[in-house]
């Protein structure tokens, strides 16, 4: 596994455009790096590729100038565009391959499996990590798949080298949990959107992460 890489994607915390309730993006996204975040991902599920660009070319700047990681939900062309670090796909999204063949060598890709067999699927295709999922359930996402629990996470762990992220009902109170499966990191929406202070949400997280067995 890449160490650094993984270590980075410990907490991905996922600016959901549909659970801003009204709070601007942007600024929402410059007060999380500032609490330690150490990548974003943009999701803005139904928005035009403008609307998306125009939320993304800022959050990359911020990432990028707190030396974070920053990534763009579903589309390659706005990562690209708008100076992303990278993207993460799903399964109804552009091939795996064909985005990796038409991207840089060092742009991430991030791709969505909860089943051993499609995760080292994704790994030929040139995954650069997988976020593995649903291990709770959760009403955050509402294309989230099957619960897979724990021992699923685990199960897709095992089966590759690179870094694994779980995603899916991801609380405070699971982490530790989670994290016995062997993943390098959580991904999370509501636990952060959803929280009362967002800033709060992400040091606990983070405290917690790095606390965790």
């Amino acid at each position: 596994m890449n160490a650094d890489l993984g270590h980075r994607l410990r907490l991905i915390t996922i600016l959901d455009v549909g659970s801003a309730g009204g709070r601007d993006i942007v600024s929402l996204g410059e007060e999380l790096l500032t609490a330690g975040a150490p990548t974003l991902q943009l999701r803005a599920k139904g928005a035009s590729a403008a609307r998306v660009y125009e939320l993304a070319r800022p959050l990359a700047a911020i990432a990028r100038a707190q030396d974070a990681l920053f990534f763009v939900n579903d589309r390659a062309d706005v990562a690209l565009a708008s100076g992303a670090h990278g993207v993460h796909i799903g399964p109804d999204d552009l091939p795996l391959s064909a985005v990796r063949q038409a991207v840089p060598a060092s742009f991430l890709v991030g791709a969505s499996a909860d089943d051993p067999d499609e995760a080292r699927r994704l790994v030929g295709d040139g995954a650069s990590y997988v976020g593995c999922g649903t291990v709770y359930e959760t009403t955050s996402k509402k294309d989230a798949g099957n619960v897979i629990g724990v021992a699923g996470l685990a199960r897709v762990v095992a089966a590759v080298e690179i870094p694994v992220v779980g995603i899916g009902g991801v609380t405070l109170d699971r982490v530790d949990d989670v994290m016995a499966s062997g993943c390098a990191g959580i991904a999370v929406i509501g636990a952060v959107m959803s929280a009362a202070s967002a800033t709060r949400a992400v040091r606990e997280l983070l405290d917690r992460m790095d606390g965790a067995p």
